[in-house]
């Protein structure tokens, strides 16, 4: 049997309809969001399959791939904010739908590279196209589901993440070794087409299976609507009394400030060791990149899976938000520092053994580091100072590329140590500064973190 401890949010969000309410928005909701992540995650990771014959086939410089692979996030950074305000303008279900079938076409469009320059245009356009899906699903998510459970929302959207790299890591490796084996394409270009495609189709299907609010979701019943809208109305109240209203107010407000510069370096972490993770593999093990470094490096992602998942239901408190969260990006650090000394030494088994764990670990930060501005912004100030940190933080993914290539030009080694070491050490910032909320006043929509006590 189980109280309350007297906290109405806490009781509300103990009562059974509610409950039911929650479980069902799940159900219906969370599929589809995971499979345009899927594919967004995939497309813009894919190129990392393509950087050796890119180069062989069309001349794609390294400065050029590098450039192009950061680029992405300068056009992504440009239109965040303004597509964030457009979803909210006109619903989750048209706009997603929207972002998905454009970026699929762009995507698609890669098989068709000739050069340096086409490669860029590109990947800028692709950046412009996603822009505005990961914050709008954020800020969907926030007007969905309280404040108990959205980490652990938050953790199933971002199993998105393992399961690309999980599937499409060996995906994009077969379709290269089944494009190259027909004669009439190279494997390169069918990967990119392919791949692009699926986005197209995602986006379709997004305008059948999405609901833009509770209010007009038709597989919740009456109580159940109402318990949902209650919980989710009282929780703005509080999030307004917290945080800033409006857009210009949020995207001066400074713990918006605060979560920005902790993204950033988060996506410093993600993006360095993603963009790059085929290459490091296959340098680790001796191989080319194709079938056999795909399936290798899809198992860093299978373990991230577990982890994100686990500890994403479990951070249901302040205490282990904070705690996990500070830990989590420690350990991405040391790992990443681990897996740059592993390449070094020739130690491959350590080196797969450090990358596992660097991507489990930044898996598992990224949903607690959204728990933090989703408990005070809503509203306009929600779709502005989550599109704000999430374009900002992003750049984390340009500046990564480049920073490697040019620290590696600066200090050349055989196994580009010291790029990699770099990336660890924004993450050791990153822990720093969630280790910082500590000191920050608790919001009040936090109550809603409050345990029920149980006889």
């Amino acid at each position: 049997m189980s109280t309350s401890t007297g906290n109405p949010l806490t009781a509300e969000v103990g009562s059974a309809a509610l409950k039911s309410a929650i479980s069902k928005a799940a159900r219906h909701l969370m599929p589809m969001l995971v499979i345009l992540y899927f594919v967004a995650f995939l497309d813009r990771t894919n190129v990392g399959f393509a950087e050796a014959a890119l180069r062989t086939d069309r001349g794609v410089s390294a400065g050029a791939f590098a450039l192009g692979a950061g680029i992405f996030f300068i056009g992504y950074a440009l239109f965040e904010v303004p597509s964030n305000l457009l979803l909210k303008r006109f619903g989750a279900r048209f706009w997603l739908a929207r972002i998905a079938i454009t970026w699929g076409i762009v995507a698609a469009a890669f098989a068709f590279t000739t050069n340096d320059v086409m490669f860029n245009v590109l990947r800028f356009l692709l950046g412009v196209t996603e822009a505005g899906l990961f914050p709008g699903v954020i800020m969907f998510l926030s007007e969905w589901f309280p404040n108990k459970v959205r980490v652990q929302m938050f953790a199933i959207f971002y199993l998105a993440q393992p399961f690309s790299q999980m599937i499409g890591a060996p995906l994009s490796g077969g379709l290269i070794s089944f494009g190259d084996s027909l004669g009439f394409a190279r494997g390169w270009q069918v990967m990119f087409f392919v791949e692009g495609l699926l986005a197209v189709i995602a986006g379709i299907a997004a305008l059948f299976f999405l609901t833009n609010s509770p209010a007009k979701a038709k597989f919740l019943d009456e109580d159940e609507k109402a318990a949902l809208i209650d919980v989710m109305a009282l929780e703005d109240r509080v999030r307004t009394e917290d945080g800033p209203t409006g857009i210009w107010r949020a995207m001066g407000n400074w713990k918006v400030w605060y979560f920005t510069v902790i993204y950033f370096a988060l996506q410093i972490a993600v993006y360095g060791t993603t963009f790059y993770l085929p290459q490091q593999v296959a340098s680790l093990i001796g191989k080319k990149v194709g079938w056999e470094v795909g399936v290798i490096s899809a198992l860093p992602w299978l373990v991230g899976l577990f982890a994100c998942y686990f500890f994403g239901k479990a951070a249901n408190t302040i205490v282990r938000r904070r705690a996990w969260g500070t830990a989590c990006y420690v350990l991405t650090g040391l790992t990443i520092v681990g897996s740059g000394w592993a390449g070094a030494n020739h130690q491959p088994v350590l080196g797969i053994l450090f990358i596992t764990l660097a991507v489990a670990s930044f898996l598992t930060v990224g949903p607690i580091t959204w728990a933090y501005p989703t408990s005070f912004l809503t509203g306009a100030a929600a779709a502005a100072g989550i599109g704000l940190i999430n374009s900002l933080g992003n750049l984390g993914g340009f500046v990564a590329p480049l920073m490697r290539t040019s620290i590696n030009d600066a200090v050349p080694t055989p196994s580009g140590v010291w790029g990699v070491v770099s990336l660890g050490v924004f993450a050791f910032v990153a822990a720093a500064m969630v280790f910082g909320t500590k000191y920050f006043r608790t919001a009040k929509s936090d109550e809603l973190l409050e345990p029920v006590a149980h006889h």
